[in-house]
């Protein structure tokens, strides 16, 4: 542990717990894996760990590329240099570059080259509507008919290559399908979360200039109804304002949120989803980029007033996300995958569609709220789908624990209820939890342990942030012990440096 890359030097008074065979409590400050979970475990030891950390720290390109070349498809292998990199502005502009030179394409890697891998009737995503009961599914071949269909559509009404297509829907097969649309064309997809508001998203759309602009009608997040087509009209009249002007809106009809009877209606620019893209050929010639050519641009809010836009290019991206998902989360063939996230956001892009289906692995969507019609809806899709992998956010993990500052006995009761909502359900699939977002607190993460996962999953409690694409402190589940409320250590590649501030 002392040599491990945290600079701890001696750790005192460790108290410790086996995975699976004890509750972590506030006197057990670590949680060990198995020796049965790290057998079976892609990185089963510190030791292993330190070996790839080392090479990786010692030896970038030769690492990354070995991964590169190894494990996705290039039309074109990059050139002597793997990456170059400019961070001194008195040098110039800002630049990073990996695998420059470098020709290849994130869907084909996400779709075709895992189709060929024998994973074709394979279910790629499951889909799990707002009301219960309402669910549907698609395997890999099924999703890149789909995906190459809404593409041929997209290249027919002129998006060509670096084009910009924003993207404002909910969490439907229909996101992600565009997502992999846009990526196969060579077009940057910018998706909004679908809860920004009209002026959010003109200024979205001012600054990208997109092509088309791509919704539905409505969604429903718990009993309520959200008109998003009426949202993306005022957004496309302010835009307008501003020299914008959008010829294309294309709209898909949910149906269990609005028909297309009560849809407010633009003739001539808005275009119905159903009616068009349907009647496409369900093949589609790959656009090759270069690994440094645009995947997509995801807008932060920043502390500017102003929508920051950040651009992440296709190579190096599609490497790290690949690689991070794969060994933070121990992926196996067999994982059901279910991320909380919403693809408006970076870790929908990154861990919702390109780094778990860059494995080939199966995901579960959800398009309702974590608590309709009850607290207990997440472990009821965990036990429907069979969810093995199950990564969330601390906001929502302490929403279901519903915890308390005091403890009185409303908090009590409380704590009770949500414990029933967890208890009623099995879980028994659960291997693996993941935190995301901000900081998980200990208290939260023992409850996330010992209730949720009932005290037998490693938690990796992941740190990153929209500019890296990709986690850059995360557990290894079977490497290294837990300490509850702490992400670990660097993954491969990373340095952590500790500016410490001192007082006069």
């Amino acid at each position: 542990m002392a040599s491990l890359p945290s600079g701890a030097g001696k750790i005192s008074h460790l108290n410790a717990v086996i995975l699976g065979e004890a509750l972590a409590s506030e006197e057990n400050d670590f949680v060990f894996p198995s020796d049965d979970f790290s057998r079976q475990a892609l990185i089963p030891s510190p030791h292993k760990y330190l070996e790839m950390y080392k090479r990786s720290i010692e030896d970038p390109a030769g690492f990354w590329s070995g991964i590169a070349s190894s494990e996705f498809y290039w039309k074109q292998k990059w050139g002597d240099q793997v990456c170059s990199e400019n961070l001194d502005v008195r040098k110039g502009d800002i630049k990073i570059e990996w695998f420059k030179g470098g020709i290849t394409n994130i869907c084909y890697n996400c779709l075709d080259r895992n189709i060929d891998a024998g994973l074709a009737d394979k279910i790629a995503l499951y889909w799990e509507s707002n009301e219960p009961g309402f669910d549907a599914h698609l395997t890999y071949s099924q999703l890149l008919h789909r995906v190459c269909q809404l593409a041929n559509y997209l290249k027919s009404i002129g998006v060509r290559k670096g084009d910009a297509v924003i993207v404002y829907l909910p969490m439907l097969m229909e996101l992600p399908i565009t997502m992999l649309a846009c990526a196969r064309i060579g077009a940057v997809h910018s998706v909004v979360f679908a809860g920004f508001s009209s002026e959010s998203l003109a200024q979205r759309i001012v600054d990208c200039k997109p092509k088309v602009v791509i919704t539905c009608n409505a969604v429903k997040r718990g009993p309520k109804t959200i008109h998003l087509k009426d949202i993306v009209d005022a957004a496309l009249v302010e835009s307008a304002k501003n020299g914008i002007s959008i010829d294309v809106c294309l709209t898909y009809e949910n149906q269990s949120a609005l028909k297309k009877e009560s849809t407010k209606w633009q003739e001539g620019r808005d275009v119905w989803w159903e009616d068009v893209v349907p009647k496409y050929p369900t093949t589609c010639d790959v656009e090759w980029v270069d690994a440094e050519d645009p995947l997509f641009l995801l807008y932060t809010s920043g502390s500017t007033g102003k929508p920051k836009g950040v651009l992440h290019t296709t190579g190096g991206y599609m490497v790290y996300t690949a690689t991070t998902f794969k060994y933070a989360f121990d992926y196996k063939e067999s994982d059901v995958y279910w991320c909380t996230a919403d693809c408006g956001w970076i870790t929908g892009h990154s861990y919702v569609t390109y780094g778990p289906m860059l494995n080939g692995a199966t995901v579960v969507v959800y398009e309702g709220a974590p608590n309709y019609p009850d607290s207990g809806r997440c472990w009821d899709i965990v036990d429907k789908y069979k969810v093995t992998i199950f990564y969330t956010a601390p906001t929502l993990v302490r929403s279901l624990m519903r915890d308390g500052d005091e403890a009185s006995y409303f908090v009590l009761i409380s704590r009770l209820l949500s414990l029933q909502y967890v208890t009623r359900y099995s879980r028994k699939s659960l291997r693996v939890l993941g935190s995301v977002g901000e900081p998980i607190n200990p208290s939260a993460w023992r409850w996330f342990f010992n209730v949720v996962g009932g005290s037998r999953c490693p938690i990796s409690d992941t740190w990153w942030q929209t500019e890296t694409g990709g986690f850059m402190i995360t557990p290894l589940p079977g490497a290294w012990p837990q300490k509850p409320g702490s992400a670990t250590f660097p993954f491969f590649g990373v340095q952590v440096y500790c500016n410490t501030v001192t007082k006069n």
